[in-house]
């Protein structure tokens, strides 16, 4: 039986692939930097000298969640090497060990934002020219890049994926205010919003890269995920609402006019958010390891919904 080391095993994404992983019987190692029970695994501080040799002990594959994220309003003072030392170096360390230890396959959570911040004609693949503006995309790129190099000179067989907006139950930042506004019944100006994003549910995430982690056909490939359902931020509202019970308030304002207001009110990034597109196409994904969604974008929200109504 596979042995999956997980990092980041205590955050959005890894509490749920760790409870998904003990569902289904598959031994693995929950690691953290600060273990608070005794079945998690403390590594400390992330950084290119962190020791994971206990850790990987008898493990055969590596999800590896752990990073710097992405922040709205980054207060380092030098994002670029902040985000390298633990996005690229940290993880190139943790990938050298695996192979010393007899890891096979490394699964890489890296970023829809290596591909770039917005689509127009056509939907990212993973077969685009990579275009990251921003740390936070550029170091998930030199990640990738180490870590394809590191495979081709080892044989450590590399997954990529990369999500674009990840929510569930216990989802924060720009979707828990989404969800706030639609609660408390707040007209928004969104009523004539028709971009194209595409989003991944928590489940959907776990499912693929559990089954990244042992598909014979993933070893040294990059995959786009996402719920195969690309939404408005209009549409997005109204299945809120609809989760909710509720009816969606929306104004029929049109772009630019809210992006002239965002603008001059200095939000134009979070307007940028709420009305361009950013697509991404799971063809590759889905033709190549068989894989499909495992819940469907409106039963997700209902899900999320719920705990977000129970917890607020």
């Amino acid at each position: 039986m596979t042995k999956i080391l997980v990092t980041g095993a205590s955050g959005f994404v890894g509490s749920v692939l760790c409870d998904t992983l003990h569902a289904r019987n598959i031994y693995f190692v929950p690691a953290v930097r600060i273990a608070k029970s005794n079945d998690q695994f403390s590594v400390g501080e992330l950084n290119a000298a962190t020791k994971w040799g206990n850790a990987l002990a008898g493990c055969k594959a590596v999800i590896h969640l752990a990073a710097r994220v992405h922040v709205m309003n980054d207060t380092s003072s030098d994002p670029l090497a902040a985000f390298r030392a633990m996005n690229v170096d940290a993880t190139l360390n943790l990938a050298k060990q695996a192979v010393q230890c007899g890891v096979k396959r490394f699964v890489f959570i890296s970023s829809v934002k290596v591909n770039g911040e917005e689509t127009t004609s056509k939907p990212f693949t993973a077969f685009d020219e990579p275009a990251p503006l921003d740390p936070y995309g550029q170091s998930k790129l030199e990640a990738e890049i180490a870590l394809m190099e590191l495979a081709r000179t080892t044989g450590l067989e590399v997954v990529i994926v990369r999500p674009p907006l990840v929510y569930g139950p216990g989802v924060r930042a720009n979707f828990l205010k989404l969800m706030q506004l639609v609660k408390m019944g707040v007209p928004l100006p969104l009523g004539a919003i028709h971009n194209r994003r595409s989003m991944v549910a928590l489940v959907n995430l776990v499912d693929l890269l559990i089954t990244c982690t042992h598909h014979p056909a993933a070893a040294g490939q990059t995959f786009m995920v996402s719920d195969d359902n690309d939404v408005s931020i209009s549409e997005l509202l109204r299945m809120l609402a609809r989760a909710m019970g509720k009816r969606s308030l929306l104004l029929p304002i049109p772009a630019g006019i809210i992006a002239g207001t965002a603008a001059i009110l200095g939000k134009s990034a979070v307007a940028s958010r709420l009305l361009g597109s950013l697509q991404v196409d799971i063809n590759h994904t889905k033709s190549t390891l068989g894989w499909k969604p495992v819940i469907t974008m409106q039963e997700s929200l209902n899900k999320t919904v719920a705990h977000f109504l129970a917890h607020h």
